[in-house]
């Protein structure tokens, strides 16, 4: 039983350019739809690739289509989460207790990249001011910046350590039980001992958004598509059926050209205990179709969804597309719910 999500015809609706900051790659947004009826859009936004400074930029919307760049400068920095040379990724949002929550990864030092047109891009480590090159000291943790006006971030908290590298970390938009909670991707917690043989999503609760437990196991690959690693793609959506969670599997198509496939899955988290999974599609929900979704300056076939909004039934959902573009894909969120609900139990 198939799903499909109808792509925008404006695809991609967002694109690099105007700012030198941004003038390579604008990729996997983080969107808010506020009360004001406006879209708030907080892009991920590269200038060059080497070394692969990414900042955070900001862009609105009345349509949830056209957007606008409202600031000519980033919103959120390197520099603002404690190194001017490294990179500030992937923006997750939600508006929680009256303020504005941004859930990001960062690298204190950013790579070079050099993309190979057929796969994962080589990667290696920077020769900047600072750093000695030991890999151990330039792992990809996550933090929370918050806002009271949606543009002067600042950040709040680290949610991960810097000892590992953890990223696809998601803010639930309430508490649950009292508590905080996220979803996280672990790198490297596989093995006997973690319970999964390759990166999974993991659970964490805080009281006070500062302190944060230790991780729990909540998914871990399941399917041929997805045997290479999952993680949290969009903000998790409360329904009737539980907690709509899509998240990313990547599945290896050719190591040797280190060649994947980015594809999107959907489960369902129970709404009092969400590292209860009650429904998962054992089908991917979308996968790269389109050209714009097949090639790219960075990485060939990826949709990397990071952010989905709720306005009259619809559910739109904003996506990377080969790590070079923003695109925009839409369903009526009941049928994608009832989908899970019905192929996944």
């Amino acid at each position: 039983m198939a799903f499909r999500f109808e792509r925008h015809p404006a695809n991609p609706i967002v694109w690099p350019g105007e700012q030198p900051w941004r003038r390579a790659v604008t990729f996997n947004p983080g969107v808010l739809l506020d009360d004001d009826g406006r879209f708030y859009l907080y892009e991920r936004a590269a200038g060059q690739l080497r070394p692969f400074y990414c900042y955070i930029g900001m862009l609105e919307s009345d349509d949830g289509v056209r957007f606008k760049m409202t600031r000519e400068e980033p919103v959120f920095t390197p520099e603002m989460a404690g190194s001017a040379y490294g990179s500030v990724q992937d923006p997750r949002v939600a508006k929680l207790d009256g303020r504005y929550w941004m859930t990001y990864a960062y690298r204190p030092f950013a790579w070079e990249s050099h993309p190979t047109g057929i796969g994962v891009p080589d990667s290696f480590e920077p020769k900047l001011p600072g750093f000695d090159g030991d890999s151990s000291k330039n792992l990809t943790r996550s933090g929370l910046a918050v806002s009271d006006d949606r543009v002067t971030w600042k950040h709040f908290a680290w949610i991960t350590p810097a000892d590992i590298d953890d990223r696809d970390v998601i803010l639930f938009p309430e508490k649950i039980g009292g508590q905080y909670v996220v979803l996280r991707r672990p790198r490297d917690y596989v093995g006997p001992k973690y319970g999964t043989d390759y990166p999974s999503i993991w659970l964490s609760r805080s009281p006070d958004l500062r302190t944060w437990s230790d991780p729990v196991l909540v998914a871990k690959p399941a399917f041929r598509w997805e045997d290479n690693r999952i993680g949290g793609s969009t903000p998790p959506i409360k329904t009737a059926r539980g907690w709509l969670v899509l998240y990313h599997g990547v599945e290896n198509q050719d190591p040797k050209v280190k060649r994947v496939c980015y594809r999107l899955g959907a489960m369902l988290l129970d709404l009092h205990d969400p590292t209860k999974i009650v429904a998962r599609a054992p089908h991917f929900v979308m996968e790269p179709e389109t050209y714009y979704e097949k090639f790219g300056l960075y990485i060939p076939n990826v949709i990397f969804p990071t952010a989905n909004v709720v306005k009259d039934g619809m559910l739109m959902l904003y996506y990377g597309v080969c790590d070079t573009a923003i695109a925009l894909a839409t369903c009526e969120l009941n049928e994608l719910v009832e989908h899970v609900w019905q192929t996944g139990r």
